[in-house]
């Protein structure tokens, strides 16, 4: 594929444009043209006709996507520019439309670099290799066992496979029918396309999702329910706006992880009963315009993007961005609908009709991985950080996973059982009220005879609808105003990135503490060599094994009087990430004297101490039992002035 050619990009929404430009220059391409919407990119063409592929979003002002794909058709100069269609708009009844209208190539947001290259490679008449054209591994292993490949996404929804994948390696659960592979997926999009296209036998996967794929023929069943609850609604905070109640959202966007999921349908719910008019760019009268984005994007997006008002999503992502300090709780999702479902176990219909006995025995071991999440949080919490996050792009920690795992109106997995009246309430509502999705049979697509033979008595009677929509407008009302009274510890969530080990060491009266984390090593006063026109708390840079380490006087630093050193003084060598640089720096402290494992409900907000210079080195307070020390934000402290990077 040429990397060479013209491209417009036209998308409206600019943090959106900046990141698929991003993708595209990661994938080669950096002729690009950009448009904010189909008028600015009519203009263009009439002059600029040339153009080697278009690119474009479907949902934007004035002229849409789709108005612009049936322009560039009907326009003799254009008519033959492959049109990659890219959008928000995930139904299957969306590709059909946008195929007869003339589109090269479809491809859903949110997606990743190696999605976008293969739908610009379908749009230039390019195959790509699939899932399917790969050579299958036999069904049946050299141990006669049914090898069943089971995917999901980066969320604790999908935590009960991490535990049931984390058991059967220790020995505690021993299938006697399946082994079991897993395969963690970058995007929705991902996980569809491997159920359409056979290369997963069972997928964690929005219940909407499912129910779409359904519909347009993917032979599905729903075995399972995956968890109940654990979605979280967060607003934005590094925007300034301090806006109160609906005007806070109003003229705003919102992010959800895609058209079809339960947070499409909540967030409409939430916004049209605060009077507010929830949608997409380009519809009348929207005062919310909702945004497809990737779930582990969303922290990012939220924090770059004041225009941003919140969004609502799986947890951890919304704990996370409120520990992170980009965003505060608006509520949690089993606030507005009590025990809803989300997450769904969708089987191939081959599996099903021709290894029953494998996918009984895998459907009663995810029972069993539920209750071991409610019954042993922290311990399904350490499994969830290397499950959830193999390559440790999203930071999670475990005290974040565990606080999300015993939050009381938080996720639940506890009890899987199918209820096939809350998927019938989930389709009616989307489809009648907000125009998305069709209404499939229900009956024939969930299968509960598993579910009958390995869930408990109990669980299938309390496995019961109570929702309705006079229910679900009354909490979305409440939700708007709702204060921290109600015994939500939001002050504890906001603080979860600070809990750990800390070293805690003394500078005059005062004690301190630093991150373990962020400690290299501890070593004792070495000859420092002067560095000229630095600032005085820059004492100057050390050799350590051959790496020069700048060196600051933390007294200094933090405009105390400065101090002789002595035979208790020691350099602490610390490590951090600062705006995108690793920071390597070794910090002068008086003493060193212990480490103290401090909890999220031992770290107080920090105090002021009348000096703003100082005070922004100060990130909280640890009271322990045994000790009071303040915390120190190294990220302030180690940002680069006149020291540099370390070698």
């Amino acid at each position: 594929m040429d990397k060479n050619i013209k491209i417009l990009l036209v998308e409206d929404a600019g943090v959106m444009r900046q990141m698929e430009i991003k993708t595209l220059n990661s994938l080669g391409y950096t002729n690009i043209v950009e448009a904010e919407n189909g008028v600015d990119a009519v203009d263009y063409l009439k002059d600029n006709p040339e153009i080697d592929l278009i690119i474009s979003d479907w949902n934007m002002p004035e002229m849409d996507g789709f108005e612009l794909l049936k322009w560039v058709r009907g326009n003799q100069p254009t008519a033959a520019i492959p049109f990659l269609m890219a959008t928000g708009r995930g139904e299957k009844k969306e590709v059909e439309k946008a195929n007869e209208a003339g589109v090269s190539s479809f491809i859903s947001k949110p997606f990743n670099k190696d999605e976008l290259q293969e739908k610009i490679n379908e749009a230039f008449g390019i195959k790509t290799e699939s899932n399917a054209d790969k050579k299958k591994e036999p069904r049946i292993t050299s141990g006669g066992k049914v090898r069943i490949k089971a995917i999901h996404i980066q969320i604790t929804d999908h935590l009960t496979l991490g535990v049931m994948k984390h058991l059967i390696k220790k020995g505690e659960l021993n299938p006697k029918h399946f082994e079991l592979e897993t395969e963690c997926m970058p995007s929705w999009n991902t996980v569809a396309k491997a159920l359409e296209d056979g290369s997963a036998d069972v997928a964690f996967i929005l219940a909407p999702l499912a129910m779409d794929l359904y519909n347009y023929g993917v032979p599905l069943r729903l075995v399972l329910f995956a968890h109940k609850n654990g979605s979280c609604c967060v607003r934005n905070k590094t925007g300034g706006d301090d806006s109160h109640g609906a005007d806070f959202f109003r003229g705003k966007s919102f992010y959800i992880p895609h058209t079809m999921s339960i947070h499409n349908m909540l967030g409409h719910i939430f916004f049209r009963n605060i009077g507010l008019n929830p949608g997409v760019t380009g519809q009348k009268g929207v005062d919310v315009e909702f945004e497809v984005v990737a779930p582990i994007k969303m922290p990012e997006f939220l924090a770059g993007n004041p225009d941003a008002s919140g969004y609502l999503v799986a947890e951890p992502l919304g704990t996370k961005a409120i520990a992170s300090g980009i965003a505060e709780l608006q509520f949690l999702s089993s606030e507005l609908w009590e025990n809803h479902p989300c997450c769904v176990v969708a089987f191939q219909e081959e599996l099903i009709n021709n290894y029953p006995d494998a996918v009984k025995e895998f459907t009663e071991m995810l029972v069993y991985s539920g209750k071991f999440i409610e019954q042993k949080p922290s311990m399904a919490a350490e499994i969830a950080v290397d499950f959830l996050d193999p390559k440790k792009e999203l930071g999670l920690k475990v005290p974040i996973l565990k606080n999300v795992l015993t939050e009381p109106k938080g996720i639940k997995t506890n009890n899987l059982y199918p209820v096939v009246q809350d998927l019938d309430f989930i389709q009616r509502y989307m489809h009648d009220k907000m125009g998305i999705g069709s209404i499939i049979d229900l009956n024939k697509f969930v299968d509960k005879r598993f579910a009958d033979q390995v869930c408990s008595e109990s669980d299938k009677s309390a496995a019961k609808s109570y929702v309705s929509e006079i229910d679900l407008a009354s909490k979305a009302k409440a939700l708007l105003e709702k204060s921290d009274s109600d015994g939500r510890d939001s002050k504890t969530k906001a603080v979860l990135n600070m809990e750990g080990k800390y070293l805690r060491f003394s500078l005059g009266n005062e004690h301190y503490g630093i991150e373990i984390l962020k400690i290299i090593e501890i070593i004792r006063l070495i000859p420092i060599t002067p560095v000229p026109n630095t600032s005085p708390y820059v004492k100057g840079v050390i050799n350590l094994r051959g790496n020069i380490v700048p060196v600051i006087d933390l007294r200094l630093k933090l405009n105390m009087p400065e101090k002789e050193y002595d035979d208790k003084t020691r350099i602490v060598i610390v490590e951090d990430e600062v705006d995108g640089l690793l920071i390597r720096v070794g910090l002068i402290v008086e003493e060193v004297e212990a480490v103290y494992d401090v909890k999220a409900s031992e770290i107080e907000n920090a105090p002021d101490f009348g000096n703003s210079d100082s005070d922004e080195y100060i990130m909280a307070l640890a009271k322990t039992e045994s000790a009071i020390f303040i915390l120190l934000n190294m990220g302030v402290i180690l940002k680069p002035e006149k020291y540099q990077k370390a070698g």
